[in-house]
């Protein structure tokens, strides 16, 4: 296993008790709607790894779920100095988010905004420093005309279930793999992640 050097004990054992919830749920067969749907560890030490490198001083998650992948990019932005704006509609992952937030310690460092993503990122016209991009495969397309326009010079998209959603994610990966704003690739880590970072 990858060494975690930002992960301390408490962050361990959240992010050990969110696994295990996801694997249940799966495992269960808990509905699409109700079940965590979290990313890998492994991608969680890539985004980890992604904030360091770019140190970036504003983030937007889109798609919180249970705070899984929030604490992975929080600990980072933490230590970077950065902030996170997290964003989820469903009331009841919020509160497993906000808890999951709390019980980390990163309150200071993390925002969970509770409703809809895209009323939010149109309301918004602050140039973005790294997002992160985990919500409804279908809403995939119209994210990256919101958040495109927003990344600053050098800012980072990162969208996961690439490669684990190749048919539903055909045009949204065109459109990213031909923007002239962007410099993009698909990274064949876990269930593949986009990586582009704004020219």
């Amino acid at each position: 296993m990858s060494a975690d050097p930002l992960i301390d004990a408490q962050a361990r054992a959240v992010l050990d008790r969110l696994e295990a919830r996801d694997a249940e749920e799966r495992q269960r067969g808990t509905s699409r709607a109700e079940r965590l749907r979290q990313i890998t560890p492994d991608v969680g030490r890539f985004l980890q790894a992604l904030v360091l490198a770019a140190r970036p001083r504003s983030i937007v998650e889109i798609g919180t779920s249970g705070g899984y992948s929030t604490v992975w990019i929080g600990t980072a932005a933490r230590a970077v100095g950065g902030s996170v704006t997290t964003l989820e509609i469903d009331p009841a992952k919020v509160r497993l988010a906000r808890a999951t937030i709390d019980d980390v310690g990163l309150t200071a460092t993390v925002s969970i905004v509770e409703g809809d993503a895209f009323a939010y990122l149109s309301g918004s016209a602050e140039p973005q420093d790294f997002v992160f991009l985990d919500a409804e495969k279908e809403d995939y397309l119209a994210f990256l005309e919101l958040v495109a326009p927003r990344l600053k010079p050098g800012g980072v998209l990162v969208a996961d279930n690439l490669t684990s959603h190749t048919e539903d994610l055909a045009e949204f990966r065109d459109a990213a793999l031909s923007d002239p704003r962007l410099a993009a690739v698909v990274v064949p880590i876990e269930r593949g992640e986009l990586l582009a970072v704004r020219v």
